[in-house]
């Protein structure tokens, strides 16, 4: 239960890797999945849940920090960054460098312990921190269903990890109705996995082939090798 998540991206990670292009990942899954276990890890310091599930949220944050790292490194030439215009307020989560993305998260960690140690021993501030991480990670398939839909192709998205997404959110799902958990459990579950099913139909409609900018950046590659040539 613990390594099983985090091991989902290990084939998005190598892939990335061996191509030396991030094209085709939201780099914006990293965010949401950062973002939701570190703030369940806090969570977890006010109503201890199954030890296994924080294992899971460490290891998760460590493989996630792993293929940020990848992304900002191998991100696509044609980015709002290396084009300088960001289209987000602050650039959130579209800066240049790898650091600028940790110092965000440093700074979102000291938030959350002086929150913990004002508001700890109350119990809504308790829910609200459990019900926030879990709705935040309902939202993880969100940013790769808009970055498949503008660039219409799957092209760098991995089978591999949406078989895992599919594989792990149903069970999430059937789980959840099987113990009778809270509604906002349910809930959540099953807007993540209704919008898994719709990754499935862009997988259908769109495929899997290079997107017109990627082909333009090659051709233009091309281009200069060959008047570097002559």
């Amino acid at each position: 239960m613990a390594v099983g998540p985090p091991l989902v991206y290990f084939d998005q990670t190598v892939s990335i890797i061996k191509k030396k292009d991030a094209t085709g990942f939201s780099r914006d899954i990293c965010a949401v999945l950062l973002l939701a276990n570190i703030t369940r890890c806090f969570f977890w310091l006010g109503e201890h849940f199954e030890f296994a599930l924080l294992v899971q949220s460490l290891l998760m944050i460590l493989c996630q920090l792993a293929l940020l790292y990848i992304c900002v490194l191998y991100r696509p030439r044609l980015t709002p960054e290396n084009l300088g215009a960001p289209s987000r307020l602050l650039s959130f989560w579209q800066w240049p460098t790898y650091s600028q993305h940790i110092e965000f998260l440093a700074g979102y960690i000291v938030l959350l312990t002086i929150l913990v140690l004002i508001f700890g021993r109350v119990d809504a501030f308790i829910w609200l921190l459990g019900f926030f991480a879990l709705g935040l990670e309902s939202t993880l398939p969100l940013p790769q269903f808009i970055s498949n839909y503008k660039q219409r192709s799957l092209y760098g998205f991995r089978m591999s990890t949406l078989v895992g997404w599919v594989g792990g959110d149903s069970f999430k799902t059937v789980y959840f109705f099987a113990q009778g958990s809270p509604l906002q459990f349910k809930i959540c579950a099953i807007f993540q996995l209704s919008i898994d099913i719709a990754i499935i139909g862009q997988r259908l409609v769109y495929g899997d082939a290079p997107p017109p900018a990627t082909l333009a950046e090659e051709d233009d590659l091309e281009q200069a090798l060959a008047l570097g040539e002559e």
